[in-house]
């Protein structure tokens, strides 16, 4: 790859060169490079699980950026080089994470991160069995990182289930076993 620099030549000229070359240009910038041909191999496993995850991604993007409010969200979070469309595909291409779970008494204090937005953290009590006993929303705390609920029944030998939601709907699941 080479980056071109004052060249009245290559100023307009974009595409194939001889079927060798690509010239493009990106961020103000044109660039030359290699023609790069499609891979002779199978693809992995793996590859197939990212191209369909950057399929879902994209379709994510496509359709949120036709929201105004959304895409002046994310248009905020990018910086240069980039726009709305690449935030909200890196957004759906990650979940959010949950750092911390504390039970207190009868408040489960959840900690959630994402890069970009935490939509919500949903808890669900179970008993030894399996069986729900109580479902909720918590409610995110004044410091925008922790998600309180206040549960009304806590069983001996039973978990409690925290789901993490960001923004595309990406999931994070976590247990915690109550003594």
């Amino acid at each position: 790859m080479a980056i071109v620099k004052d060249s009245l030549l290559l100023d307009k000229v974009r595409g194939v060169l001889g079927n060798e070359f690509v010239i493009y240009e990106r961020n103000g910038q044109i660039i030359i490079a290699k023609k790069r041909g499609p891979s002779k191999g199978k693809p992995t496993t793996k590859q197939l699980e990212a191209r369909y995850k950057m399929k879902v991604a994209v379709a994510y993007a496509k359709a949120v950026i036709m929201d105004p409010e959304i895409k002046a969200y994310y248009k905020s979070l990018a910086g240069p080089g980039q726009n709305a469309f690449n935030m909200a595909v890196r957004d759906a291409y990650q979940s959010p994470e949950i750092q911390d779970i504390q039970f207190e008494s009868e408040t489960v204090v959840v900690t959630a991160k994402n890069e970009f937005r935490v939509a919500e953290v949903n808890v669900r009590v179970e008993d030894a069995k399996g069986v729900i006993l109580e479902r909720g929303k918590a409610l995110l705390s004044r410091n925008g990182v922790s998600w309180s609920y206040k549960v009304s029944t806590v069983p001996p030998g039973g978990k409690l289930v925290i789901v993490a939601v960001d923004l595309p709907g990406n999931e994070t699941v976590r247990e915690l076993k109550i003594e």
